[in-house]
């Protein structure tokens, strides 16, 4: 029998890894301002979009130099415009130990049947990121949303490289150190860290990303969404916010506010540190507890937004009913919605832990989690 029901409860139960919860201040009133039924290419449409651009620029620490740009189909539709537009000119190195970082793998050697190099790791652990070879262009993510795992630091990616650095860095942007000077193009969308809207993405590219964009060709033709050239130079109204297609203005003025709660907080810094704590809170219950512990082998390259887990007790034979059955169980309670692990990954749980997640209701949730734990674990059929 089921004992010691928690009596405190999260007030914000919204633990999905995406579309991920709101800023704690966010109201729907908040939104008021934005120009809806007016054009993107009007005045209005246009300050606001360069405002996102330049609020983003602010927070992230990006150089000055690199180009920041909004695009469509979120951070899938940023991938895949700088590796149909930049690939090809060189072999390529593709690294993947999640399901994402397989999807790139897969456009890469069976769409645009490139000639690649590909590393894989399975669930939990990590490519060994010394041993790619980058003269050619790498292809990544940096941190992996479906595993839970993440690269500590880019320390290994030479400075004087001749191929470009492609990051896919939707589940990092805001939250996780990443270093500028190693990066060639970085994606990420709206909804992750910052609990924005999803179907827009960004992407920010280095001088060298834009030097390559315009000094070489694909072989293959690009839909007008993928073009970022014309005539051999940068659209550059692309990134000061003419955006390629229309954008939802509303979209955009939710992606302010959450920038301005960003910045009120005290910007980058801040919103690492909220994740941080929150990750830090499951790290610790898990470090006290013997049927639960991260998916991310190495404690190196836990992720800090994305915190997989996985169930350790040996009663356990059906890994995934299990863990279906305690997500369930929390969503039927109001404790947690949508934390079962991605379809593709191991068996468990996946919480997300980004800066809009309050720390106080991670910790509300985590007896409750105990609590669905024990009444799986007593309804199986041998504790019977």
């Amino acid at each position: 029998m089921v004992t010691n029901t928690p009596v405190a409860r999260p007030m914000n139960a919204r633990f999905s890894s995406g579309p991920c919860a709101k800023p704690p201040t966010w109201t729907l009133n908040a939104l008021a301002d934005a120009p809806l039924g007016r054009s993107h290419r009007a005045g209005v449409g246009k300050n606001k979009l360069k405002e996102a651009i330049d609020l983003t620029r602010d927070i992230l620490g990006v150089p000055a130099d690199y180009r920041i740009g909004i695009v469509p189909a979120s951070d899938t539709g940023a991938v895949e415009m700088a590796m149909w537009s930049l690939l090809g000119e060189r072999p390529v190195e593709m690294v993947a130990w999640e399901s994402f970082g397989e999807g790139w793998v897969t456009d890469v050697v069976k769409q645009m049947r490139l000639d690649a190099n590909v590393h894989k790791a399975d669930y939990g652990h990590i490519v060994d990121m010394h041993t790619l070879n980058y003269d050619n262009d790498v292809v990544f993510t940096w941190n992996g949303t479906t595993s839970g795992v993440r690269l500590p630091n880019a320390d290994m990616i030479p400075a004087d490289r001749k191929g470009l650095t492609i990051c896919d860095a939707t589940s990092a942007a805001f939250a996780q150190d990443m270093d500028w000077t190693k990066l060639d193009v970085v994606t990420f969308s709206w909804q992750k860290v910052m609990g924005g809207e999803a179907a827009h993405g960004m992407l920010i590219l280095s001088p060298r990303a834009v030097e390559r964009l315009e000094s070489y060709t694909p072989a293959w033709p690009l839909p007008k969404i993928f073009r970022l050239t014309s005539k051999g130079k940068l659209i550059e109204g692309i990134f000061v916010g003419e955006t390629i297609n229309t954008p939802s203005m509303l979209c955009v003025e939710d992606y302010l506010v959450a920038l301005k709660w960003g910045q009120s907080i005290g910007g980058f810094a801040a919103l690492k540190g909220r994740a941080d704590a929150n990750a830090q809170a499951i790290w610790d219950f898990c470090a006290d507890r013997d049927w639960i512990d991260n998916l991310a082998v190495d404690p190196d390259t836990r992720s800090n937004t994305s915190v997989c887990l996985k169930f350790t007790d040996p009663r356990i034979t059906d890994g995934a009913a299990f863990a279906k059955a305690v997500a369930k169980r929390l969503e039927s309670e109001k404790i947690a919605l949508d934390i079962g692990a991605y379809r593709d990954a191991p068996a468990g749980l996946r919480i997300w832990c980004g800066a809009t997640v309050e720390t106080s209701d991670i910790q509300a949730m985590l007896p409750w989690l105990e609590w669905a734990y024990t009444a799986e674990i007593e309804a199986l059929p041998q504790a019977a």
